[in-house]
């Protein structure tokens, strides 16, 4: 996958452009050699994640691949709070505090404008911290199913099916098929001179301005959506109709991607259902059957997951068209705080299986 991906990204379409040349050492290198250099790079890197995910994976707790998302995410936050330049939050309150940025009237657009989106952030600010907080009550609302032990009496436990029962990581597919369509564009844009109009146009920059490939174009920031800022060069309602159409990817493309990540991770209700018959538990007052438990557990499983694919999508829409602190992409945001609570419950799972020996034989962790 990394070969597949990164070959058309590095040497078709423009999407990752290379210089014309390069003076590496005593090595000069032409726009071939910097594309072959670039190509390298991202498949050492890849092969090097992978390989590192699976040494967390196996001796580490939780998962490699989302440590690096954590970490970067986590700097990206940090040094748009904390870096003394412009577009620091504590920076920039620091020159409206000292007058060094004009506000003006707060009542006027432009003040506003200030204060709520620019130099002020005080929206993505808002919109981080209730991110933060939607996502970890989120996590936390569930619905429990009691469970016995058949052999052991007194034996107890709840499976609990999360309203974000799926996690965030369909996201990353969701985002995955909107930059493939977006990286096609790129390519007929490139490589096909007479591209009609209404399936695209594109600025100098590469940036889809009209046609098809800009209605399906997701949102990334408020600079994309903003008809009333000097940025945005549509009229407001093909802003209005690229946002309808980005919500209903996110929205549907989050619950269906949602589904298919269930299903293909042995989460659904019939490897749920044999997973809790392997450990010897079972429902009190259910016989202790396969098909039974699989019944119970499509009560509950396909419609949580639905529900909780279509809210994660429209938090990462929302977090987009809002802005971030930083300028944390929505889809990262989410991951990160998922993640993280995610890691914060498996460290707990683990404190208590070796606290008490015969949990890890009951859920299948083996001595």
């Amino acid at each position: 996958m990394v070969i597949l991906t990164g070959l058309p990204m590095v040497f078709a379409g423009g999407f990752l452009p290379a210089q014309q040349s390069l003076q590496l050492g005593g090595f000069a290198l032409d726009q071939t050699g910097v594309q072959l250099l670039m190509f390298a790079q991202i498949f050492v890197g890849g092969v090097l994640i992978l390989y590192m995910d699976e040494v967390v994976s196996k001796w580490g707790v939780g998962s490699g691949i989302g440590l690096f998302i954590i970490a970067g995410v986590s700097q990206r936050l940090v040094t748009g709070l904390v870096q003394p330049s412009q577009g620091g939050f504590f920076f920039d309150w620091y020159r409206i505090l000292t007058g060094q940025v004009e506000v003006g009237s707060l009542i006027s657009t432009s003040g506003l404008q200030t204060l709520l989106i620019n130099e002020g952030h005080i929206i993505a600010l808002l919109t981080t911290v209730l991110i933060f907080g939607i996502v970890v009550y989120a996590e936390s609302v569930r619905v429990e199913i009691p469970l016995s032990h058949a052999r052991v009496k007194g034996a107890r436990g709840r499976f609990p099916v999360k309203l974000i029962y799926a996690s965030v990581l369909p996201m990353i597919l969701v985002r995955a098929v909107q930059a493939n369509v977006q990286f096609m564009g790129q390519i007929m844009n490139s490589q096909w001179a007479g591209m009609p109009s209404w399936l695209g146009t594109y600025s100098q920059q590469g940036q889809p301005t009209g046609g098809f490939f800009y209605y399906v174009a997701p949102i990334y920031s408020p600079d994309d959506w903003m008809w009333f800022s000097a940025n945005v060069a549509q009229e407001w309602w093909q802003v209005m109709i690229r946002i309808g159409i980005d919500v209903t990817f996110m929205v549907v493309g989050g619950a269906i991607f949602a589904i298919f990540w269930v299903e293909t991770t042995d989460m659904g209700p019939e490897s749920t259902a044999k997973q809790i018959q392997n450990s010897g538990m079972q429902i009190p007052g259910f016989r202790q059957n396969v098909g039974v438990i699989e019944k119970v557990m499509e009560r509950y499983i396909p419609q949580v997951t639905v529900i909780g694919g279509a809210l994660v999508g429209l938090l990462a829409v929302w977090a987009n068209m809002l802005g971030t602190i930083g300028g944390v992409s929505g889809t990262g945001l989410l991951l990160a705080v998922s993640i993280t609570y995610k890691l914060y419950e498996e460290i707990a799972e683990e404190q208590m299986m070796e606290m008490h020996p015969m949990m890890r034989q009951m859920f299948g962790g083996g001595e």
